[in-house]
């Protein structure tokens, strides 16, 4: 077993300006922490080629899976598809069960013609897994670089959701050996946080080095919580509540 860093790059212009704000991140990495997978970074980028391009090489190089989530609409400012086809050097082709999935949603729920646009969401690229959303017309996408995962997910929550739940978390067990994360907190309340530092001081320089220690303030209290790694799941978790009490 080992470490496993992950990063999640969202990407949309209305997450920059803050029109939308940005949920997927804060469940991602929720999610991804209960698989034993440590979150290094969050980004943010726009509607921008070069810019997604460029966090894309940033955080493969430092990571071992990237969840990318949206751009993967319709119109014409959802770019991340034909991207990750020049990124990972493929060629779009059609996806027949998305196809026929999206003509069903067309034909059968929304009772209306289907468009040449809608059409072209059930192009990926050759060089991807394709993970079928069940709650939308944008499939998902799982690509392998250089020995980094990356998969691109719908923007739209209930989607990313969806398909983070049913097709991706239960991939990772096959796709990585993690180890495991465990955390514990205490609320207090009456103390400010630099006089409670200067209180525990001692309890938290005795801690070892994967276990930290993390002081989060509130109007009237500070939460301490410790935050553990490690590969027994049973002795990391009689070691955190060693130190814990």
């Amino acid at each position: 077993m080992e470490k496993v860093f992950a990063s999640i790059i969202t990407i949309g212009d209305e997450l920059l300006i803050g029109q939308v704000i940005d949920t997927n991140s804060a469940w991602i990495a929720q999610e991804l922490n209960k698989m034993g997978i440590l979150l290094k970074h969050r980004v943010a980028v726009g509607d921008v080629r070069e810019d997604i391009w460029q966090a894309l090489d940033e955080e493969s190089r430092q990571v071992k899976l990237v969840i990318i989530t949206g751009g993967l609409g319709p119109t014409a400012d959802d770019i991340t598809k034909p991207l990750l086809c020049d990124y990972f050097g493929g060629k779009m082709v059609v996806h027949q069960p998305t196809l026929e999935h999206i003509t069903h949603i067309f034909e059968n729920l929304l009772k209306r013609p289907m468009i040449e646009r809608n059409a072209k969401q059930a192009e990926v690229p050759d060089v991807c897994t394709v993970l079928l959303n069940k709650q939308g017309t944008a499939p998902g996408m799982l690509f392998t670089k250089e020995g980094t995962v990356f998969v691109s997910l719908p923007g739209v929550p209930h989607e990313m959701k969806w398909l983070m739940t049913h097709e991706v978390l239960p991939r990772i067990p096959e796709l990585f050996q993690t180890g495991f994360i465990e955390h514990r907190t205490l609320l207090t309340a009456g103390i400010g946080e630099s006089f409670l530092a200067n209180l525990i001081q001692d309890l938290e320089e005795a801690l070892p080095p994967h276990i930290k220690l993390a002081y989060l303030p509130n109007y009237g209290m500070v939460r301490l919580r410790l935050t553990a790694f490690g590969f027994n799941k049973t002795e990391l978790a009689a070691e955190v509540t060693h130190h814990f009490n």
